[in-house]
């Protein structure tokens, strides 16, 4: 008997994609992301969740796929990855679904080295791709979110009179 896997699906631009659910901490509506200087490309920003400083991922960015402003629809998938917590940009989350593994076609097996991709769910209605978090970020990409999140990291530490710093990090 084949072991169950459960899986979040969500999609961007009108095509499915899916994570184990296994990643995922929470789902919440979008909100107001803050810039962060330096990040990569695929990095939006940040929020604060919680009192946790969390990078938003633009899995549009990554994927090749047309960026459209943030907005009220939007949802923010917080998963954690072996290094810190990310939450991930979707248009929408449609459902938690319990799979065979015997309908899991690992990546190897059509799509040669796809660095981001896990494999590929089959469906009835047609095949969805599984992503890895664990490699959504190069290695040069995560060297550099880290760089930018200790430069925020400091900017909002308080200055050494005990007041605190305005304006991205530069003394009042």
């Amino acid at each position: 008997m084949a072991e169950k896997k459960h899986f979040i699906l969500f999609s961007l631009a009108d095509q499915k994609f899916a994570l184990p659910l296994g990643w995922v901490e929470k789902i919440v509506r979008s909100v107001a992301v803050r810039p962060l200087p330096k990040a990569p490309d695929l990095i939006l920003g940040v929020i604060n969740l919680q009192g946790s400083i969390v990078p938003i991922a633009s899995l549009r960015k990554r994927f090749g796929l047309e960026e459209k402003p943030v907005g009220v629809d939007d949802h923010l998938i917080v998963c954690r990855t072996s290094g810190r917590p990310l939450a991930l940009l979707v248009d929408n989350v449609a459902d938690i679904i319990e799979i065979d593994e015997s309908r899991i076609i690992r990546q190897e097996a059509i799509l040669g080295d796809m660095d981001t991709i896990e494999g590929v769910l089959k469906m009835e209605d047609g095949m969805i791709l599984i992503h890895d978090l664990e490699r959504v970020l190069s290695g040069e990409e995560a060297s550099r979110l880290e760089q930018a999140l200790k430069g925020e990291a400091a900017a909002d530490r308080p200055a050494s009179s005990g007041s605190r710093r305005k304006g991205g990090g530069k003394a009042a």
